[in-house]
C-alpha cells in the first residue's frame, strides 16, 4: 500500500453523480444539474500527474466495450453508465470479449460542469492512492466532450445488493463475511484519514463499497471527497453534499466536515450490516423509518440488541461479539462527533471482534441452545463454489453479468 502525491488535491466536487442515489444539499437543492457542458474542451492540465494511470482514447474504450453496447452495461445512475470491457493485461489495448482483463468503463453524461468536477476529483484522488482496500483506477480518457473512468473490475459488485437485494442468486452474508466487509472497509477510511493523506470520503455508504471475488471490501466514487483540514483548523466549511440517511447530523446542519463525519457514516453502515435493513426505508411500517432513529434505544442493551439483529444470520454469532459491534455502531452514532472513535481505532475494535468470530466457530444461537437449521449465506456459498455467478444489479457501478 501506499501514496503518491504530487501536490494536494484541489478538484471541488460538490455534487454527487453516484449510481444509486441522489445527494442533498443544505438548501435543499438536487445534485443533478440541467445545464450543458460548456463548449471549450478542458484539458489534461487539471490533472495531477500520476505514473500509475493510462490516458485512454475514446475509440480505445468504445472498442473495448462493443460501442458501448446496451447489453453491456453493468449499471446506470446520476453520473451515466458504467460498462464492461476487455483489454491487454500489458498493452491496455481493447481485446475481444472474454479474452485479457475484464474492465469497468464509466461513463460520464454529458450534462454539466459539476460532473466534470466530479470525475477530475475522482481521477486526481484515486490516481494518486494505492491501497488494498481502495478500488483501483487503471486510467481515464479526457477527449472533447467525452468523460471517462477506466477501474478494475470487481465480481462481486457492491454491498448494498449483497444485503438488500432479494433472490436466489443473492444469498445472504454470513456473520463472518459481514465482519470481512465491515473492516476491509474500515481500512479503507483509516487509511484516507492518516496523517499523510488527510482526506474525508464525505459519501461512504453500502452502493459504494465493492467486493471482489474474495469478498475484500474496497471503496468507490471519490467524486465528493475533499482534503481534511490543515493547520491549526478543526474543519473544513463547504456545502453540505452526500446521502440522506448516512451524512453527520452536525455536518448537515453546519457545513463543518472532519473526518468524524465519515465515522458516523461508518456506523450507518455497520448498523445496516447488522440489520439487513436500510438506512432509510420507508417501506418500514411507522417509526421504523429511519434505521438510526430505531435502532439506537436497543444497540447499548445487550437484553434488547438482538431486536436489531437480522435474522437470517440467527446461529452464526456469540451475543457477546454482537453486542460489542453493536457498542460499536452506537458510539460511531454520537450525536457529539468529539465522542466517535477514530477510525484507526474502529479498525483495532474490529480486528479483534472478527478473529473473535472466527475462533468460536459462529455455531451457538443467540437464542437457544438447541440446534436449528441455519440458512444458507454467502460464506456457504463462497466456501463451496468461489466462482459462482450473479445476475446484473439495477445500480451497482463495477458488477459482473
Amino acid at each position: 500500500m501506499g501514496i503518491c502525491l504530487s501536490a494536494r488535491i484541489k478538484a471541488e466536487s460538490p455534487f454527487h453523480t453516484g449510481l444509486n442515489s441522489r445527494s442533498v444539499s443544505i438548501d435543499g437543492g438536487d445534485s443533478n444539474s440541467s445545464s450543458r457542458v460548456p463548449s471549450t474542451t478542458r484539458s489534461e492540465g487539471e490533472i495531477l500527474q500520476s505514473p500509475n494511470l493510462k490516458s485512454f482514447s475514446f475509440s480505445d474504450l468504445r472498442t473495448a466495450t462493443r460501442n458501448f453496447r446496451p447489453d453491456s452495461v453493468l449499471g446506470e445512475g446520476g453520473f451515466g453508465s458504467v460498462f464492461k470491457g476487455w483489454i491487454d493485461e500489458n498493452t491496455f489495448a481493447a481485446t475481444k470479449p472474454g479474452t485479457g482483463v475484464i474492465i469497468a468503463v464509466k461513463r460520464l453524461n454529458q450534462e454539466g460542469f459539476q460532473g466534470h468536477r466530479e470525475w477530475l476529483a475522482e481521477v486526481n484522488y484515486l490516481g494518486q492512492f494505492s491501497h488494498p482496500h481502495l478500488v483501483k483506477l487503471i486510467g481515464y480518457c479526457l477527449e472533447d466532450e467525452h468523460r471517462l473512468l477506466v477501474y478494475e473490475f470487481m465480481p462481486r459488485g457492491s454491498l448494498e445488493n449483497h444485503l438488500f437485494r432479494r433472490g436466489s442468486y443473492f444469498q445472504p452474508l454470513s456473520w463472518k463475511l459481514r465482519l470481512k466487509v465491515a473492516l476491509g472497509a474500515a481500512k479503507g477510511l483509516a487509511f484516507l484519514h492518516s496523517a499523510e493523506t488527510k482526506v474525508i470520503y464525505r459519501d461512504f455508504k453500502t452502493s459504494n463499497i465493492l467486493l471482489d471475488s474474495n469478498y475484500t471490501a474496497k471503496l468507490s466514487d471519490f467524486g465528493l471527497a475533499k482534503d481534511g483540514p490543515t493547520g491549526d483548523k478543526s474543519h473544513v466549511s463547504t456545502r453540505v453534499m452526500g446521502t440522506y440517511g448516512y451524512a453527520a447530523p452536525e455536518y448537515m446542519a453546519t457545513g463543518h466536515l472532519t473526518s468524524k463525519s465519515d465515522v458516523y457514516s461508518f456506523g450507518v453502515v455497520l448498523l445496516e450490516m447488522l440489520s439487513g435493513r436500510r438506512a432509510i426505508d420507508k417501506n418500514r411500517p411507522s417509526g421504523e423509518h429511519n434505521l438510526v432513529e430505531w435502532a439506537k434505544p436497543y444497540l447499548g442493551n445487550k437484553r434488547k440488541v438482538f431486536r436489531v439483529l437480522d435474522t437470517r444470520l440467527e446461529g452464526q454469532y456469540s451475543m457477546e461479539v454482537a453486542s460489542k459491534v453493536a457498542n460499536l455502531a452506537l458510539r460511531c452514532l454520537s450525536k457529539d462527533p468529539r465522542f466517535r472513535p477514530s477510525m484507526s481505532d474502529i479498525v483495532k475494535e474490529l480486528e479483534q471482534l472478527y478473529q473473535q468470530s472466527k475462533d468460536s466457530g459462529n455455531t451457538r444461537s443467540h437464542a437457544s441452545n438447541r440446534p436449528r437449521p441455519r440458512r444458507r449465506s454467502a460464506g456457504d456459498v463462497a466456501n463451496r463454489n468461489p466462482s459462482v455467478a450473479y445476475p446484473r444489479p439495477s445500480a451497482s457501478p463495477l458488477y459482473a453479468k
